[in-house]
Protein backbone atom coordinates (compact mmCIF):
# COMPACT_ATOMS: atom_id res chain seq x y z
CA UNK A 1 0.00 0.00 0.00
CA UNK A 2 1.45 3.37 -1.01
CA UNK A 3 0.95 6.55 0.94
CA UNK A 4 1.30 10.29 0.45
CA UNK A 5 0.63 13.39 2.48
CA UNK A 6 -2.45 15.43 1.60
CA UNK A 7 -4.12 18.40 3.28
CA UNK A 8 -6.59 17.39 5.95
CA UNK A 9 -9.58 19.55 6.76
CA UNK A 10 -9.73 20.06 10.51
CA UNK A 11 -11.47 23.29 11.33
CA UNK A 12 -11.85 26.85 10.15
CA UNK A 13 -8.50 27.69 11.78
CA UNK A 14 -6.53 25.79 9.17
CA UNK A 15 -5.40 22.48 7.83
CA UNK A 16 -3.07 19.74 8.96
CA UNK A 17 -1.60 16.75 7.14
CA UNK A 18 -3.06 13.29 6.88
CA UNK A 19 -1.21 10.20 5.75
CA UNK A 20 -3.02 8.93 2.66
CA UNK A 21 -3.02 5.17 2.12
CA UNK A 22 -4.14 3.20 -0.91
CA UNK A 23 -5.79 -0.19 -1.29
CA UNK A 24 -6.90 -2.14 -4.33
CA UNK A 25 -10.05 -4.23 -4.16
CA UNK A 26 -10.35 -6.88 -6.87
CA UNK A 27 -14.07 -6.89 -7.59
CA UNK A 28 -16.48 -8.38 -10.14
CA UNK A 29 -16.06 -5.17 -12.19
CA UNK A 30 -12.27 -5.00 -11.94
CA UNK A 31 -9.80 -3.19 -9.71
CA UNK A 32 -11.32 -0.55 -7.44
CA UNK A 33 -8.65 1.81 -6.12
CA UNK A 34 -9.51 3.12 -2.66
CA UNK A 35 -7.60 5.95 -1.01
CA UNK A 36 -7.99 7.42 2.44
CA UNK A 37 -6.44 8.02 5.84
CA UNK A 38 -7.21 7.39 9.51
CA UNK A 39 -9.93 10.05 9.30
CA UNK A 40 -11.85 8.64 6.34
CA UNK A 41 -12.06 7.57 2.70
CA UNK A 42 -10.80 10.13 0.20
CA UNK A 43 -11.98 8.50 -3.01
CA UNK A 44 -12.76 5.35 -4.94
CA UNK A 45 -11.45 5.13 -8.50
CA UNK A 46 -13.36 2.84 -10.84
CA UNK A 47 -11.93 0.92 -13.80
CA UNK A 48 -13.29 1.70 -17.25
CA UNK A 49 -15.21 -1.27 -18.64
CA UNK A 50 -15.54 -1.79 -22.37
CA UNK A 51 -17.56 -5.00 -22.07
CA UNK A 52 -20.13 -6.00 -19.47
CA UNK A 53 -18.83 -8.80 -17.24
CA UNK A 54 -21.20 -11.77 -17.09
CA UNK A 55 -21.77 -14.24 -14.28
CA UNK A 56 -18.97 -16.59 -15.28
CA UNK A 57 -16.37 -13.88 -15.93
CA UNK A 58 -17.21 -11.85 -12.85
CA UNK A 59 -17.22 -14.17 -9.89
CA UNK A 60 -19.24 -12.53 -7.14
CA UNK A 61 -16.40 -12.11 -4.73
CA UNK A 62 -13.94 -9.44 -3.78
CA UNK A 63 -10.39 -9.68 -2.62
CA UNK A 64 -8.04 -7.06 -1.22
CA UNK A 65 -4.72 -6.85 -2.94
CA UNK A 66 -1.96 -6.23 -0.41
CA UNK A 67 -1.70 -6.09 3.36
CA UNK A 68 -4.85 -5.50 5.39
CA UNK A 69 -2.97 -5.00 8.66
CA UNK A 70 -1.48 -1.62 7.68
CA UNK A 71 -4.77 -0.37 6.23
CA UNK A 72 -6.54 2.40 8.19
CA UNK A 73 -9.93 1.45 9.67
CA UNK A 74 -11.92 3.61 7.18
CA UNK A 75 -10.35 1.76 4.24
CA UNK A 76 -11.10 -1.59 5.89
CA UNK A 77 -14.73 -0.49 6.40
CA UNK A 78 -14.91 0.69 2.78
CA UNK A 79 -13.57 -2.62 1.47
CA UNK A 80 -15.99 -4.58 3.70
CA UNK A 81 -18.93 -2.46 2.50
CA UNK A 82 -17.96 -2.89 -1.17
CA UNK A 83 -17.51 -6.64 -0.67
CA UNK A 84 -21.02 -6.83 0.79
CA UNK A 85 -22.39 -4.69 -2.06
CA UNK A 86 -21.10 -7.14 -4.66
CA UNK A 87 -21.50 -10.42 -2.78
CA UNK A 88 -24.23 -10.02 -0.13
CA UNK A 89 -26.16 -6.82 -0.86
CA UNK A 90 -28.66 -7.44 1.94
CA UNK A 91 -25.79 -6.87 4.41
CA UNK A 92 -24.98 -3.32 3.26
CA UNK A 93 -27.81 -1.88 5.36
CA UNK A 94 -26.34 -3.46 8.50
CA UNK A 95 -22.74 -2.39 7.87
CA UNK A 96 -21.50 1.01 8.93
CA UNK A 97 -20.63 3.37 6.13
CA UNK A 98 -16.98 4.29 6.25
CA UNK A 99 -16.32 7.90 7.25
CA UNK A 100 -15.57 10.17 4.29
CA UNK A 101 -12.65 12.57 4.28
CA UNK A 102 -12.85 14.51 1.05
CA UNK A 103 -13.04 18.33 1.08
CA UNK A 104 -16.06 18.31 -1.26
CA UNK A 105 -18.04 16.35 1.33
CA UNK A 106 -17.04 18.66 4.18
CA UNK A 107 -17.76 22.10 2.74
CA UNK A 108 -21.22 23.61 2.48
CA UNK A 109 -22.30 23.44 -1.16
CA UNK A 110 -25.13 22.28 -3.38
CA UNK A 111 -22.89 19.41 -4.55
CA UNK A 112 -22.49 18.17 -0.97
CA UNK A 113 -26.25 18.46 -0.39
CA UNK A 114 -26.98 16.50 -3.57
CA UNK A 115 -24.52 13.72 -2.71
CA UNK A 116 -25.75 13.37 0.89
CA UNK A 117 -29.40 13.41 -0.27
CA UNK A 118 -28.61 10.67 -2.79
CA UNK A 119 -26.82 8.58 -0.14
CA UNK A 120 -29.67 8.94 2.39
CA UNK A 121 -32.70 8.62 0.15
CA UNK A 122 -32.02 6.43 -2.89
CA UNK A 123 -31.75 2.82 -1.78
CA UNK A 124 -30.31 -0.31 -3.36
CA UNK A 125 -32.19 -1.24 -6.54
CA UNK A 126 -33.89 2.15 -6.86
CA UNK A 127 -33.29 4.85 -9.45
CA UNK A 128 -34.01 8.57 -9.46
CA UNK A 129 -33.88 11.17 -12.22
CA UNK A 130 -31.53 14.15 -12.16
CA UNK A 131 -34.62 16.38 -11.91
CA UNK A 132 -36.11 14.45 -8.97
CA UNK A 133 -32.80 14.53 -7.12
CA UNK A 134 -32.52 18.29 -7.69
CA UNK A 135 -35.98 18.69 -6.13
CA UNK A 136 -35.09 16.53 -3.13
CA UNK A 137 -31.86 18.49 -2.64
CA UNK A 138 -33.84 21.74 -2.52
CA UNK A 139 -33.52 23.29 -6.00
CA UNK A 140 -35.96 21.95 -8.59
CA UNK A 141 -34.30 23.97 -11.38
CA UNK A 142 -30.83 22.48 -10.83
CA UNK A 143 -30.95 19.19 -12.78
CA UNK A 144 -27.77 20.15 -14.68
CA UNK A 145 -26.01 20.99 -11.42
CA UNK A 146 -27.00 17.53 -10.18
CA UNK A 147 -25.25 16.09 -13.25
CA UNK A 148 -22.14 18.08 -12.27
CA UNK A 149 -22.36 16.74 -8.72
CA UNK A 150 -22.55 13.18 -10.07
CA UNK A 151 -19.45 13.78 -12.23
CA UNK A 152 -17.49 15.05 -9.22
CA UNK A 153 -18.60 12.32 -6.77
CA UNK A 154 -15.37 11.09 -5.12
CA UNK A 155 -16.97 7.98 -3.54
CA UNK A 156 -18.87 6.19 -6.35
CA UNK A 157 -20.87 3.03 -5.62
CA UNK A 158 -21.14 3.91 -1.90
CA UNK A 159 -22.57 7.32 -2.81
CA UNK A 160 -24.67 5.74 -5.57
CA UNK A 161 -24.43 8.19 -8.47
CA UNK A 162 -25.04 5.21 -10.80
CA UNK A 163 -28.68 5.26 -9.59
CA UNK A 164 -29.29 8.69 -11.13
CA UNK A 165 -30.81 8.43 -14.59
CA UNK A 166 -32.45 10.70 -17.16
CA UNK A 167 -36.15 11.58 -16.84
CA UNK A 168 -36.66 9.74 -20.16
CA UNK A 169 -35.49 6.50 -18.54
CA UNK A 170 -32.16 6.45 -20.38
CA UNK A 171 -29.25 5.72 -18.06
CA UNK A 172 -27.29 8.92 -18.75
CA UNK A 173 -23.53 9.22 -18.36
CA UNK A 174 -21.29 7.82 -15.63
CA UNK A 175 -17.76 8.57 -14.48
CA UNK A 176 -16.88 4.87 -14.59
CA UNK A 177 -18.34 4.61 -18.11
CA UNK A 178 -21.81 3.66 -19.26
CA UNK A 179 -20.94 -0.05 -19.37
CA UNK A 180 -20.09 0.10 -15.64
CA UNK A 181 -23.34 2.00 -14.91
CA UNK A 182 -25.37 -0.60 -16.82
CA UNK A 183 -23.66 -3.42 -14.90
CA UNK A 184 -24.25 -1.79 -11.49
CA UNK A 185 -27.94 -1.11 -12.24
CA UNK A 186 -28.43 -4.67 -13.55
CA UNK A 187 -26.61 -6.13 -10.54
CA UNK A 188 -28.90 -4.24 -8.15
CA UNK A 189 -32.05 -5.18 -10.05
CA UNK A 190 -31.09 -8.87 -10.11
CA UNK A 191 -30.10 -8.92 -6.42
CA UNK A 192 -33.28 -7.09 -5.41
CA UNK A 193 -35.36 -9.66 -7.32
CA UNK A 194 -33.50 -12.51 -5.55
CA UNK A 195 -34.22 -10.93 -2.16
CA UNK A 196 -37.92 -10.60 -3.04
CA UNK A 197 -38.24 -14.33 -3.83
Amino acid sequence: MASRRVPKMTSKEGTSQCQEKHAVLLSPVGKLEISGCETGVHEIKLPRLSVLPNGTEAAMRCELSGSVTSMPEPLQQCAAWLNAYFCEPSRTEQLPLPPFHHPMLQQDSFTKEVLWTLLREVKFGEAISYQQLAERAGNSRAARAVGGAMRSNPIPIIIPCHRVICSSGQIGNYGGGNVMKEWLLSHEKLQKEKLAD
